[in-house]
């Protein structure tokens, strides 16, 4: 069954030519113009991907983005014709899982379409097939589910999030270069910008930490990159 990508955007030739190109991918599209038609979009047709404007009537892609996460997890890319950091930084901060600024080309959004609907992770395969869950000290990972709890509470994440931290426990203790995630977690690193990844691992850390600004399993190594460590094996 082909996956169902929501395109919104209220200029019609361009959501028209996005439309186009994912048909010509074998996707199944449906489109909203404006901000509120996309939350009922969401609601009935429950998309497999967002691809968001960030510019819309009645309600704007931040506040939509929004909404859809209130119930919802799947990927949203958030697409602004501005290029400046705070647009990008607050779309992904309230959610959205990756960020294109138009002008954009037909294969970059293409590519960012595939990389974001990929559930596997790539190197995943070096884990042991039977495994199904990951415990690090109080948080267990669910492959299964596609879930994660912490002391028996479930933690709500994004497709994005979910995947960074199965793929750092993973590899725990293993210090991964903000690049290396690009390619491995988000599946491109041409069309890729490291501050997606710091986004990422500030919003994870502000769910799985008890006090985020001192992480103890997502910590930093300086002028490196990220690692997953186990608190209760700490001496």
């Amino acid at each position: 069954m082909s996956k169902k990508i929501l395109v919104v955007d209220d200029e019609k030739p361009i959501s028209d030519i996005i439309k186009f190109n994912l048909k010509k991918e074998n996707y199944d599209v449906v489109v909203a113009y404006d901000g509120e038609e996309a939350v009922a979009q969401v609601e009935a047709e429950k998309p497999d991907l967002i691809i968001l404007d960030l510019m819309l009537p009645k309600m704007d892609g931040i506040e939509v983005a929004r909404e859809v996460r209130k119930k919802y997890n799947m990927p949203i890319i958030m697409v602004t014709a501005k290029d400046s950091e705070i647009d990008k930084v607050l779309g992904l901060e309230i959610g959205a899982d990756d960020y294109v600024t138009k002008p954009f080309s037909n294969r970059e959004l293409v590519a960012r379409v595939k990389a974001n609907l990929r559930r596997e992770i790539t190197s995943s395969s070096e884990e042991e097939p039977e495994q199904k869950m990951i415990k690090v000290g109080d948080l267990i990972i669910n492959l299964d589910a596609y879930s994660v709890s912490k002391n028996d509470e479930k933690i709500d994440l994004t497709h994005r999030e979910f995947e960074l931290l199965h793929y750092l426990a993973a590899h725990i203790g293993q210090v991964m270069t903000r690049e290396n995630l690009l390619q491995t977690v988000w599946s491109y690193d041409y069309f890729g910008d490291v501050r997606t990844v710091d986004v990422t691992v500030r919003r994870l850390r502000e769910k799985i930490e008890d006090d985020p600004s001192k992480p103890q399993y997502l910590v930093t190594r300086r002028g490196v990159g990220y690692f997953m460590k186990d608190p209760s094996q700490e001496d």
